[in-house]
């Protein structure tokens, strides 16, 4: 499928965004410091599934000092670990996903596959992991779709067609597009700040929005 964005409005989109994120991005955020394990990025985004970026990053450089390698987490019995993840919730669901993780990535001597198919061969590894594997460690233009992108790139371009967003060929190919770009890491987190700041979900921010004149949800709105 071929969609029918134009590359001046991807540009417009990308560069508008930067700008922004260059003076509004959560930068501090400690799991997009620069020179980050491939353990301490998977651990992160593993954490941050279904909760709030405020939540974990309280929570994250004391998970990373009582579990600071794959090993640790697989040698710990689940009861232990669950203990640990109770102030975040979502504790018994994280920690087998955790554990199991962990005694995969043992076997496999904490190396991730750089590509895809051999990824999505992991156990326990959803399409947004993978993806962030890709862009975060092997510096592969890739989104981190989750619900929130998919709202901020609906919004402003045009909405989907299907329920589910990892199976929308319009919405994936879009956000390729919007990502395909030499500070992709940067846009993509440019995308989720935007989402978290100004593009809520129930009450956007439209009228301190910097893409509001060519936006097609403000425009309809």
């Amino acid at each position: 499928m071929s969609i029918k964005i134009s590359k001046k409005n991807i540009k417009l989109f990308q560069e508008s965004l930067l700008n922004w994120f260059e003076k509004s991005g959560r930068h501090h955020l400690p799991w997009r410091m620069e020179g980050l394990t491939s353990f301490e990025i998977v651990i992160a985004e593993v954490l941050l599934q279904r909760t709030k970026a405020g939540t974990i990053e309280r929570f994250y450089l004391g998970f990373l000092d009582s579990f600071p390698n794959w090993d640790v987490i697989a040698t710990t019995g689940t009861g232990k670990i669950e203990e640990y993840l109770k102030p975040i919730g979502l504790y018994r669901q994280r920690a087998k996903r955790l554990k199991d993780l962990a005694v995969e990535m043992v076997n496999r001597k904490g190396v991730f596959p750089f590509q895809r198919k051999e990824l999505e061969k992991i156990p326990f590894l959803g399409q947004y992991i993978v993806n962030a594997i890709l862009l975060q460690i092997f510096d592969t233009p890739t989104p981190l779709m989750d619900v929130n992108m998919a709202r901020v790139l609906e919004r402003y371009f045009g909405k989907r067609k299907l329920a589910d967003i990892r199976y929308d060929p319009y919405l994936q190919e879009l956000a390729y597009q919007v990502v395909n770009h030499n500070s992709s890491k940067k846009i993509n987190w440019g995308i989720l700040d935007f989402a978290a700041s100004i593009c809520k979900a129930r009450k956007p921010l439209c009228e301190k929005c910097f893409l509001s004149n060519t936006c097609k949800f403000y425009k309809e709105h």
